[in-house]
């Protein structure tokens, strides 16, 4: 071995963690891959019920749901938006690539917040937890997203699921982090007054500590949408269909006509999907607004129940009897 030149001691690799690292993936492909396929599929199951609801959906139908929903939770004028967003999606002709972004982008978030808001729950009430899982969030949201795909594809293959999974790595990190520091930032002497009431540490969690973080853990649900749209495109490199797969085709085409058909979908979905989440995400008081069920479609219908039992039939007297 030669002696090190001390004006450039890198310019020999000492420490071949890349061999390393395809050695152990060589490893756990051979002697695990089967419990790696047994690990798609939940996640094959929810994708191809989600995937097949929407695409089964007329699109008006859906696009009246939505309206509904996003005036139940926000306000009318942006269910107005949100309506115009996917009438758009439809006249440019990227419907059905964006029904199956959308049942890879719900699936994500679904698996993210299942698995990421215990987490950060967790990270919250334990600082030990919280200083194991830092550095590994900083890895998961530092590396750079191509990595995933060679080591997803050798354990799980390619595909929609494959898909899912490197979206779920990708975007699980913003959402535990926000519901940890949502948690963290309810005040000390609501805690206290709730334990001093006789309050379990579940009950706090439960009726003091979530509903106040919950601005904050949408937030980071919100994040996980943008992740997840923003992910569409690169999963597309493994065989990944919807509006990414337009968006690659077109480059690989140099059709300009496709790529900005895929991107533009991409833009106004993420738009619906945005609005959508910060209404869920936004409190009544945010809004200046009653109980939700005094507000948006649910509202109107129950004051024109409270109107039609409230007013006196045609024809009827009432008499007050007189002592």
């Amino acid at each position: 071995m030669g002696l090190i030149d001390l004006w450039d001691p890198f310019q020999n690799a000492v420490v071949p963690v890349g061999d390393w690292a395809a050695i152990a993936i060589k490893w756990i492909v051979v002697n695990y891959r089967g419990f790696f396929q047994e690990v798609k599929q939940p996640i094959n199951l929810m994708l191809s019920y989600t995937e097949s609801g929407l695409h089964a959906s007329p699109p008006l139908v859906f696009i009246a749901a939505l309206f509904l929903l996003t005036w139940q939770v926000a306000e009318i004028r942006t269910a107005v938006f949100v309506a115009g967003c996917l009438f758009a999606i439809g006249l440019i002709g990227a419907w059905p690539g964006a029904m199956t972004t959308l049942a890879i982008v719900l699936t994500s978030v679904v698996f993210c917040c299942a698995a990421g808001i215990p987490l950060g729950i967790l990270s919250a009430q334990n600082t030990t937890v919280e200083k194991v899982l830092r550095p590994i969030l900083d890895f998961m949201q530092t590396i750079p997203s191509f990595v995933y795909l060679v080591p997803i594809v050798m354990l799980f293959g390619i595909g929609n699921v494959s898909g899912v999974i490197v979206t779920i790595i990708y975007a699980l990190a913003p959402v535990i982090r926000l519901t940890s520091l949502g948690i963290r930032q309810v005040r000390a002497d609501l805690v206290e007054a709730s334990t001093a009431f006789g309050g379990s540490a579940l009950q706090t969690l439960l009726k003091v500590q979530l509903p106040l973080a919950r601005p904050t853990i949408m937030t980071g649900v919100n994040q996980t949408v943008m992740l997840s749209l923003s992910m569409s495109v690169i999963a597309s490199m493994i065989s990944v269909t919807g509006l990414g797969q337009m968006v690659l085709r077109g480059i690989g085409r140099l059709d300009m006509a496709l790529a900005t058909t895929g991107g533009l979908g991409i833009v106004l979905t993420a738009m619906v999907v945005d609005r959508i989440s910060q209404g869920l995400g936004a409190s009544h008081r945010d809004r200046a607004q009653g109980h939700w069920a005094e507000v948006g479609p649910v509202g109107l219908v129950r004051r024109g129940f409270r109107a039609l039992l409230g007013a006196k039939p045609l024809g009827m007297t009432v008499s007050i009897p007189h002592e």
